[in-house]
């Protein structure tokens, strides 16, 4: 992507001025292309870092792990003591997962408000604390059903919150080694946690209950040790520092906050937004599949080494232990090697996860399957390992091919497709114990694990080019801000380089498009082209799968509909332009209450509309969908009297209506644009749009083939017989 401050150039000198571009990008993203990967230690120095939030938000993750783990490791005792069933406490963790499911959404809202996440972060560990400590308080199903749940709600929040704000403290060139000390801490949770069950349930002699007291008396005094754990905003060390780079290449000397950014979208639009990112839908498609072997895996396995191999409360926690040590280990060594190869390549590290997910899980399948207790934890230990460094890679990724302000909701996204996959893992996997038997149960969860693998692995051909993709919205914003600064002009509707499918049939291709001030443009084409398509992305009805719609400067991409009327952009669709069941005077009404309620404003617009189109007023009674085809285009144009907007797409005004009716129609849309609003007439009649228009605009097969004086459309023979032979096929006689 070329500046917009650039001048017209070469084609070849555009793409390498692109890639230049790029590539400073990529390096300020940590994404160099070679494997140097700069000392930890010294590197944090120079930026004035510490290790304080990588220990905090890790404790935090430890104590968030005793609930599960102690449930894990307790759960025979548990369901003996409380007369529950292995398929019962299953159930009731499958609606504490439901919980995890929804938790995660409104915590990515919150984060969504700056600063607000350490906060979160704080509170949330202090919630599943008094969590832990009620549950050692449960007296039966429903009790038991209460704490998990609440435990699902503020846990569940932990993908939503702690990576999003450990990315945003440490720069990029550090970040993998970052998320694995991360993930250590918590790993060595994994250790400690089983352990010290063990503890205190073998030597120590303690029930269930005293277990879950204690971890919540240790919790809560651990989550206390991150009230220092402060926020420092999303992008400090990667989006920021990408537009310093841009401002600091067109226009040195000036500040990056000299402006105001783009209009801020709402929590769903960005949830939106975020899912029409390939590589967020196609992981966030593989956690989902993964998810479904999460709480079968669990419960099979705690209820596998007390049935097959005859372990207690106290032997199964060190054997959780054993295999947690193993994830350690991996995370260390894999952290600077994860570092190096995400900078040569973010596609590596994507097929590294997905193909790790396979072997983890295959090494659980053999591990469940060998008659030898030592192969059966080496087997485990192993797979655990691999399992935990494929997550730390997948994060990795996940987290780079987006804004840094919608990382929240990509984690929040990714943890609800996987919980939500649980539920469907405990709904159609749960009886495979029962059926086959716990070691057949554990080997049949690799089907799903290879599944999503495979579908995180296939991610790595969208990575790259979802970074680059990010990168260009996020140097055409600041150079757009820069050129609003400076003075320059600026076109009051650019579309650059729209891609648009319905579903897997994509329709527009790279699409540019722009409209000045109080200009009126024809977009012309046959039908199938992708002109009616191109009008809904500019008034919001249809999200770009890539490419930028800005309207005088602000970037509206993914704002919704409603949101775009207020700033002056109204469409008349073809043939749906009015509520058919509503009568002329509500069609009319319902127009005028998208200004207020200001009643007798109201009115006088209405009476306005009536005295252009007086056979409104005749028929202001009836029904909209009694009225002529005509009468319904007068009906859509009175939308665009009453509520003046500065852009007003028009779609095939003219398709079907007598010629009388057609220059009627024709007069209120000059009446329109003479009165400052710009239009976009899309139209099949070439005769009846350049009659109207000095600019027009030709698309064929999705691409903009012409953008140009409309007297030099007509000498493009090539161009126009494609629409007169169309309109033939039509009409089946001669076209206008």
């Amino acid at each position: 992507m070329t500046s917009l401050l650039d001048p017209p150039a070469p084609v070849a000198e555009v793409e390498s001025a692109v890639d230049d571009r790029r590539a400073q990008a990529r390096e300020t993203l940590g994404i160099s292309g070679d494997t140097d990967s700069p000392p930890l230690r010294p590197f944090l120095k120079e930026y004035g870092l510490g290790y304080y939030p990588i220990v905090a938000l890790g404790l935090l993750g430890v104590v968030d792990q005793f609930q599960g783990e102690a449930f894990t490791i307790l759960v025979p005792d548990m369901s003996r003591a409380l007369a529950l069933s292995l398929s019962a406490i299953t159930a009731v963790r499958t609606v504490a997962f439901m919980a995890s499911v929804f938790a995660p959404l409104p915590m990515a809202a919150l984060a969504q408000t700056r600063g607000r996440r350490a906060i979160l972060c704080i509170a949330t560990g202090i919630a599943w604390s008094l969590v832990t400590l009620s549950t050692g308080f449960v007296s039966g199903v429903l009790t038991l059903l209460l704490v998990l749940v609440l435990d699902g709600l503020s846990s569940g929040s932990v993908a939503t919150l702690h990576t999003p704000l450990l990315v945003d403290s440490y720069p990029p060139q550090a970040r993998a080694r970052v998320l694995a000390g991360y993930n250590a801490i918590k790993t060595v949770g994994l250790v400690g946690s089983p352990l010290l069950v063990g503890v205190l349930a073998g030597p120590l002699g303690l029930t269930w209950r005293g277990v879950f007291l204690v971890l919540g008396v240790i919790s809560t005094a651990v989550s206390l040790t991150a009230i220092f754990l402060k926020d420092p905003g999303p992008g400090t060390f990667d989006t920021d520092k990408l537009r310093q780079l841009e401002r600091a290449a067109v226009a040195p000397g000036t500040s990056i906050d000299e402006l105001p950014t783009d209009a801020d979208l709402t929590f769903w639009e960005i949830l939106r937004r975020v899912l029409l990112v390939p590589t967020i839908r196609r992981m966030a498609t593989g956690s989902l599949v993964l998810g479904i072997l999460l709480v079968p895996f669990g419960t099979y396995l705690s209820a596998f080494l007390d049935v097959r191999w005859e372990l207690d409360a106290g032997e199964r926690g060190f054997f959780f232990a054993g295999t947690a040590v193993s994830s350690v280990l991996c995370l260390l060594v894999f952290a600077s090697f994860a570092e190096r190869r995400f900078r040569a390549d973010p596609a590596w590290v994507t097929r590294f996860a997905g193909y790790g997910l396979i072997a983890a899980v295959a090494c659980f399948a053999v591990a469940a399957l060998v008659p030898t207790f030592w192969l059966m934890c080496a087997g485990f230990a192993l797979g655990q390992g691999v399992l935990t460094v494929a997550g730390t890679g997948l994060t990795l990724v996940l987290l780079a091919v987006v804004e840094a302000r919608f990382r929240p909701h990509v984690s929040a996204i990714v943890g609800m497709f996987t919980a939500s996959g649980a539920i469907l893992g405990v709904l159609f996997l749960g009886g495979l114990d029962r059926r086959f038997g716990l070691s057949v149960a554990i080997a049949a969860l690799m089907i799903p694990a290879v599944v999503a693998g495979l579908l995180v692995a296939s991610a790595a051909k969208l990575v790259n080019r979802d970074i680059d993709t990010m990168i260009d919205v996020v140097l055409e914003s600041e150079d757009v801000r820069i050129l609003h600064e400076s003075g320059g002009r600026l076109p009051m509707l650019a579309t650059k380089g729209i891609d648009f499918s319905y579903g897997q049939l994509q329709v527009l291709f790279d699409v540019d498009f722009t409209v000045d001030e109080g200009e009126m443009v024809a977009l012309l084409g046959t039908n199938g082209a992708g002109k009616s398509t191109l009008l809904k992305v500019i008034s919001g009805l249809g999200l770009p799968s890539a490419g930028t719609v800005r309207f005088r400067g602000q970037d509206i991409t993914y704002l919704d509909p409603p949101r775009r009327v207020p700033l002056g952009i109204t469409q008349i669709p073809g043939g749906r332009a009015v509520f058919g069941p509503l009568t002329v005077s509500e069609n009319l009404r319902t127009f005028g209450y998208t200004l207020g309620r200001d009643r007798k404003r109201i009115d006088s617009l209405i009476d306005d509309c009536f005295e252009a189109f007086p056979r409104l007023h005749e028929r202001r009674d009836s029904s909209a969908a009694t009225l002529s085809g005509g009468e319904q285009q007068m009906l859509g144009l009175s939308r665009a009297l009453m509520l003046k907007p500065r852009l007003l797409l028009i779609d095939e005004l003219s398709l079907g209506l007598a010629p009388i009716i057609v220059g009627q129609l024709l007069d209120m849309v000059r009446r329109i644009n003479a009165e400052g609003s710009a239009v976009v007439l899309v139209e099949q009649s070439v005769n009846i749009a350049l009659s109207l228009v000095d600019h027009a605009y030709f698309m064929e097969k999705g691409q903009m083939r012409f953008d140009g004086p409309s007297a030099e459309l007509l000498e493009r023979g090539d161009l126009l017989r494609a629409v007169f032979l169309d309109g033939a096929d039509q009409a089946g006689g001669t076209p206008t």
